[in-house]
């Protein structure tokens, strides 16, 4: 009854993996860095055409995909673990609302600002334009959010849910949790509470420890 999670450290599946490890459920990482090459990125292709991480393959032996639909569907599949409002809970809309918001909004900017030669070509120019665009993108988004949401103890309400975990790592990434604190301060604060879970000390210092320019 093991789960395998495609991924890498620091990437999209360590919300899946920090999933996991709340739910208490054994789970085993294909490590694929697949943002270093094509051989990394084979060792996706079996699970995923796209041969993008993460893909979680089920003790059923069933593929799924897309961060957020895993996230989704672990926090269906577990309710013990509360990690998600249940369908028929009032919450549930702006739990989906914003679990679709952070891959849509977001998460996607990294395909085009990781490798910006993708739309931009040769033109040195034009590639630093989006990078510098893509992080202004990034910080907006995150202060739309901000605007949005009324944290109570974590962004939805007391308890943890697969969302503070997955904006716990996008706000890892570009531009960092510096700024990320400077646009959606009463977000960052509830960062700061799910990096200090004590089921998920050990688990981000192996996974995506805070340090350096990721800020805190």
């Amino acid at each position: 009854m093991t789960y395998t999670v495609y991924g890498a450290a620091g990437s999209g599946s360590v919300p899946v993996e920090a999933a996991l490890t709340l739910i208490g459920a054994p789970y085993r990482v294909v490590e694929a860095v697949t943002w270093e090459g094509d051989a990394e990125r084979d060792k996706v292709a079996a699970v995923n055409p796209m041969r993008q991480i993460p893909a979680l393959v089920t003790p059923a032996g069933e593929t799924i995909t897309e961060s957020a639909a895993i996230l989704i569907w672990l926090a269906e599949q577990h309710p013990e673990a509360a990690l998600g409002p249940e369908p028929c809970d009032p919450g549930r809309g702006q739990f989906l609302r914003w679990m679709c918001f952070v891959p849509a909004a977001i998460y996607s900017m990294y395909w085009v600002r990781d490798e910006p030669a993708r739309l931009a070509g040769d033109d040195p120019a034009a590639r630093a334009l989006i990078k510098t665009r893509t992080a202004e993108r990034i910080a907006d988004c995150w202060a739309k959010m901000e605007s949005q949401i009324v944290p109570d103890g974590f962004l939805l309400g007391p308890e943890p849910t697969v969302l503070d975990l997955y904006v716990a790592v996008a706000s890892r990434w570009t531009p960092h949790r510096k700024r990320f604190h400077e646009v959606a301060p009463r977000m960052g604060a509830v960062m700061r509470r799910v990096d200090a879970l004590p089921e998920l000390e050990a688990f981000w210092a192996d996974r995506f420890p805070l340090k350096g320019r990721y800020g805190s």
